[in-house]
């Protein structure tokens, strides 16, 4: 599952000439590998240009400084993985 996450850096969204940012984007940029299927927005270095990340997720540090720099972040909301348990055999009434 790894090797398909890819992180990202406030200072390198900095350097886009973009203002709307998804995974297309980063991997048109060279910012992430073509592999890459998840991409999460670290807080390192500084943000001062409006953006929007459209389904990447970010840190809570990186969504505080993209929002205080008058941009949004709209992530992929994946539900919850719900387990199916194995029906338990009923037993034959004697």
């Amino acid at each position: 599952q790894l090797k398909y996450a890819g992180e990202v850096t406030l200072a390198q969204l900095q350097t886009l000439a973009v203002e709307e940012v998804d995974l297309l984007t980063l991997k048109a940029a060279g910012l992430v590998r073509q592999i890459i299927k998840q991409v999460k927005v670290v807080k390192s270095g500084e943000l001062t240009k409006k953006l929007s990340l459209n389904g990447i997720s970010a840190t809570a540090g990186a969504k505080a400084a993209i929002i205080a720099a008058g941009g949004t972040v709209a992530e992929i909301v994946v539900p919850p993985v719900v387990k199916k348990l194995p029906k338990k055999p009923v037993a034959a009434a004697a």
